[in-house]
Formats: structure tokens, sequence, C-alpha cells
């Protein structure tokens, strides 16, 4: 069995990340060439959108996985808030600038189908404008937690955002069923086969499993850094720290 709470530990943590983020990294690219070879080399042409369609590769994935995050960063704290363990906050920490990212590559990439598509850049459509206000979330989370001297202080501040602002998660993913929008709906649904091409869903899987992978490898590389920053005066930490010829400025 696993020791789930074994790993709660900051120390015991740390060991197992070493461990399993170069794998994801690795993993992660190597998805990623196998789904945009098939997305840009193989799968067909689409019918209405033409050459311009294949953007989703990266467009939709990153659009999941900024949702994904998000909860991913209410779960973690909302553990803190009720066990008060100190790795659930770094852990919403440390997801909220891939988080971020995804956000920003996901409206990126979205303003590059819309103007072919749309004929404009940008509109203040439902589903676009909550992805928005969920990249701000993220930012204000950052901006919020990094201004507190206190890393108490700002690990609650910054899980009070976190839990108040994943509200808007549902929001984005059922906006184009609440109100009429531009943005087209789920391709992909738990409740009907898909009406894209083999090829075309096979590299948009390799993609998001990519971007997952992604995403596990550089949060664990981004806890084991905050780990050392607040471990700093650990005895464990000093111990590894000596026992690693690099790492020696942390003991």
């Amino acid at each position: 069995m696993i020791r789930w709470f074994h790993f709660a530990a900051p120390q015991n943590f740390f060991a197992l990340s070493a461990k399993l983020w170069p794998a994801c990294i690795v993993l992660a690219t190597l998805l990623a060439v196998a789904g945009l070879w098939i997305g840009l080399g193989v799968a067909p042409v689409d019918a209405q959108q033409g050459e311009g369609y294949r953007i989703i590769f990266v467009h939709v994935p990153a659009s999941w996985m900024s949702m994904v995050i998000y909860v991913a960063m209410a779960f973690w704290s909302f553990v803190g808030l009720v066990f008060h363990t100190r790795l659930s906050a770094l852990m919403t920490r440390a997801l909220a600038p891939t988080g971020a990212v995804f956000a920003f590559l996901s409206l990126w990439t979205g303003a590059f189908w819309g103007k072919p598509m749309w004929g404009t850049w940008w509109v203040w459509d439902a589903r676009l404008t909550s992805e928005l206000i969920l990249f701000f979330l993220y930012l204000g989370f950052i901006a919020l937690t990094s201004a507190i001297d206190d890393p108490k202080r700002g690990d609650k501040a910054g899980a009070l955002i976190a839990l108040v602002g994943s509200i808007n998660v549902p929001i984005i993913y059922f906006s184009v069923k609440w109100w009429n929008t531009l943005h087209q709906g789920a391709t992909i649904t738990m409740t009907e086969a898909p009406s894209m091409a083999h090829a075309m869903l096979l590299a948009m899987l390799l993609m998001a499993l990519s971007f997952w992978a992604y995403a596990i490898g550089i949060v664990l590389l981004r806890v084991r850094r905050l780990i050392v920053e607040r471990e700093r005066q650990s005895q464990w930490l000093r111990e590894w720290a000596l026992s690693t010829p690099q790492t020696k400025e942390y003991a």
C-alpha cells in the first residue's frame, strides 16, 4: 500500500519528487512529439476550418489544464486549511505559475484560432471572458502570496483566493450551454462518441497527456525549490545538502 500520509511530510515528499519529476518531463516530451506529429502531419484537413483547425491540438489541452490545475489548487488549499499540512500550501503555490501559463496559452491560441474563424482576435464571449478571469485569478494568487512576508499568512490568503475562485471553473466549462456564445461546444464528452476523426482524437489525447505529464513534472520541481526555501534550517535538509555535492550551499 502507498503510505499517503508518509509523503505528506516535506522531507519524504522531497525524496519522492526527485525520482518522479525527470521521468515526467521525458514522458511529456515524447508524448508531445508524437501528438504534434499526428496532429500536424497525419490528421486530415477539417472540412469547414481547413488547416487552421490544427491549433486545437494545443488550444484545447491547454484550456483543459488551466481548469484542472485551478481545481487542484482549490483541493490543496482545502486540505491545507483543514489539516494544516505544510506540503499542501507548497503544492498550491507550485501549481499557480503553471496554471497561469496554460491559461495564457489557452487565450493566446484561442485568439489565433478566432481571427480566421470569427474575423476578430477577441470577443467578449462568455467562455473567453471567464477564461480571462481565470488567468487574472492565477496572477492575483501569485501576486498576493508573493506580497505577504509571513509565509503562513500568505498561504491562508492564497488558499481563500483559490477556494473562492474555483467557482469560476464550472462557469467556464458550462458557459457554452448556459449562454448563447460564439465558442463551439465540447467536441469530446463523457456521454457521446467523439465526432472527430480518429487521428484527430489521438493527437488531442496525446497532447493532453503530454501537458498533464509536463504539469506534474514542473510542479514537482517547483515544490522541491519551495521546500528548500521553507525548510532551510531543518536538519534533514542540511544532511541532504552535505550528501549532494552540487547542493552544499544549502548546508
